[in-house]
This record gives structure tokens, sequence and C-alpha cells, in this order.
């Protein structure tokens, strides 16, 4: 009998990346799932004929068990973390964490897996076209991305625990990067094993960067561990194109757009000097968009230094999320930072605004690089839909 036979789930939030892959292993698992969320969202089409609810406020029918979003911490109900503890508990799970490269190097091990076919599960927190969806359901490991943010990575019951890297990026959940490692450690060592400073792969692979090649030693070290020798996982690693939002190109009007989900000064650095890699001698433009007021308050010197190794920069204003204003703190914090590490940026509140900008000062073989985890993921459709039109 499936693991979850019985239960009627349903999902407070279903629209994000996370709960919506939770909701298609908990109905694969043998639960009847539906849900709730106030917009509709693309990762719902994964869910099929479920019944979801869209409306402004959270509800849940009689008769069904809830899981909540952490975005909803006041309806009652199973808290996103405990859940994803409980599937983490029913099989053999290999779980990545890490400040920057958990998705990708999640998605590498289920693709290999999937590939060499050994059947895996997966629930990475972002769409993986190779694989299909950023959820699945087979036989094999349970491979997991687990997130920090809110410390429910150190809560799940890893056979293996794979740690990319620690760098402290969310500032209002950890006093200092000491506690951060500290809670990295303590969750290492309850694992089976553990993978952690891996070798970077030297091979050839299919998505650029040097953060990639250190994603791809990571995935073989926790493959191996497995029980996937590298001789057999490495040809497969080869043909890893990547997740959604992390260095996705397309091509429109004579211009490479690339989209990147990058929102911290070491992620903007990587995908900056993977666009130089991948485009060498053409002209990297970046549009910008900060995250959250607490991550712009403590790193805009770091996002200054960062964002300047490009031909052109434009910041728009702050996605706040889930946070209120800081007040001194917006987007011009970063343009000021870029200004100090010796290049000028133009300030364009609106993602509208910087897709203008960017049009405005593209010339035909330019590399127009998108960054940020906000509503900035709006604006590659929005470049394509343009320069088609000149």
């Amino acid at each position: 009998m499936p693991a979850l036979s019985g239960r009627r789930l349903w999902f407070v939030g279903i629209g994000g990346s996370g709960l919506s892959a939770y909701a298609q292993l908990a109905r694969a698992w043998g639960a009847e799932i539906g849900g709730w969320d106030k917009v509709a969202t693309p990762y719902l089409a994964g869910l099929g004929d479920a019944t979801v609810e869209i409306c402004p406020e959270p509800l849940v029918p009689d008769g069904w068990e809830a899981i909540v979003s952490s975005a909803y911490p006041t309806v009652p109900g199973t808290p996103r973390a405990a859940f994803l503890r409980e599937l983490v508990g029913l099989r053999r799970s290999i779980v990545v964490a890490g400040a920057h490269g958990k998705g990708t190097t999640a998605a590498m091990i289920a693709y290999v897996l999937h590939e060499l076919g050994h059947d895996p599960a997966w629930l990475i927190g972002s769409p993986v076209p190779q694989l299909g969806a950023n959820a699945g359901a087979g036989e094999g490991w349970l491979v997991v991305e687990g997130d920090e943010s809110d410390r429910t990575v150190f809560g799940l019951p890893a056979e293996i625990a794979v740690i990319t890297n620690v760098e402290l990026d969310h500032h209002t959940e950890f006093r200092s990067l000491a506690e951060l490692e500290a809670a990295f450690a303590e969750w290492g060592a309850s694992a089976g094993q553990l993978v952690r400073d891996a070798e970077v792969f030297a091979g050839e692979l299919a998505v650029p960067g040097a953060h990639n090649r250190a994603n791809a030693g990571t995935a073989l070290a926790a493959l191996e561990l497995a029980g996937i020798p590298a001789a057999e996982a490495i040809p497969a690693l080869g043909t890893f194109t990547g997740t959604g939002r992390r260095f996705e190109v397309s091509e429109a009007g004579g211009v490479t757009i690339v989209d990147d989900y990058g929102h911290h000064p070491t992620e903007v650095a990587a995908a900056i000097a993977a666009a130089r890699e991948a485009f060498p001698g053409r002209r990297v433009r970046v549009l910008f968009q900060p995250h959250l007021f607490s991550r712009t308050r403590h790193l805009a010197t770091e996002f200054g230094a960062a964002l300047a190794q490009a031909d052109d920069v434009a910041v728009t204003e702050i996605y706040a999320a889930r946070e209120q204003p800081i007040p001194g703190v917006s987007g011009m914090s970063v343009v000021r930072a870029v200004s100090d590490a010796g290049k000028l940026a133009a300030f364009v509140p609106t993602v509208d605004d910087g897709v203008t900008y960017l049009l405005s000062r593209a010339r035909t073989g330019d590399v127009l690089l998108i960054a940020g985890a906000g509503d900035i993921d709006r604006a590659p459709a929005l470049l394509r839909e343009r320069l088609a039109g000149r």
C-alpha cells in the first residue's frame, strides 16, 4: 500500500515551488491532494485535475488535513517543514543544502540517477526541464533540495547529507556566520554520510561557470556514496543542461538573454563570470533586482563589487517579499555601492523601467543578464516580446 494512502492533504500555498512539489509527491505516494493559493502560478500545471482554490484569503475545506506554507504561519495545520520531514523519513534520502548551488546540485544528482536507470524521486525548488518537473516519484533514492532560510533542512533525516557551501544569506534568521556554521555542522554530524568540500569537477559540462564545476564535483561525490561510480556518472552529468532560472539562455533580436535567480553577491558574481566564459568578448549588461531589505542592508557593498564586473548595470527597487521596509535602505543603496566599486549604475525603479533601459542600450551581440529572485522573472519574456517587435 502506498505510504500516504488514505490521507486527504490540503496544501495552503500550493502554487509555490516547494508545496507544489510536495503535493505532486504526496499524490504519487497515495494521498488525495488539493490546495489554495492567492494566484495561479506555473507550478499548478503539474497538479493536473487536483482541486485548487484561487482566492484572496487562505481556506481549508472540512475533511482535509492542512499542510501550511511558511508564508501563512497563522493558518492552523501541519507546517511545511514538518511535512517535508515526514516525506524524507519515508525513503532513503540524499538532502542537498548550502548557501549557493543546492538546487543545481540536487538536480544534477537526480538527473544522473534518472539517466542511469535508478528511478529516483526528487523534490527540487525549481523546474528541471530534462526531468519534466520539480518533483518526481520514482522508487529509488529521494533527492531533496533543503532550505536553511527557516532552518527546515536541519530537521531532515538525511542518509546522505550534502553541504555545497556555507555563507550568511538570511540575516533575520541567523545572528552570525558562526551560528550558521554550527547549525550545518550539527546537521551534517547527524546524517549517515556527509559530502562537504568535494573536489571541483574538471571535465566537460553543458552548463558554464566555475560554480557549476564545483556543483558537479559535489554531485559526483554524493553519487559515489549512493553507489554510482564516477566512471558511470560523468557521461550523464556532462549532458545536464540546468534548471529553471539558473543561467537560462534565450535569443531574440540579435541579443542573448540570460535569466538567473542569483540574489546574493556570490551568485551574481558567478553569473557574470559564467556569462563572460560562455560568451567571450561580448558586452554583458545586467538588470538586477535586490531581494529583501535585510539582505540589501547587510550586503550592499558586496553587491556593488559583484555588479561592477559587468559592462553596464541597472538596479531596480528592492523586492520586499516577506519583509517591511527599512529606513534608508533601497535600490539606490546598491546603485551607490556599484559607483563606489568604480562603475556607474542606473536606478530603474520597476522591472518595466529596467526592460526599457536595457532595450535603449542593447546592441547586436550583447548579453542581457537578468538577476534576482523577485518579480524580475517577468523581464526575459518582456524583452523577447519587445525585441521581436523592433
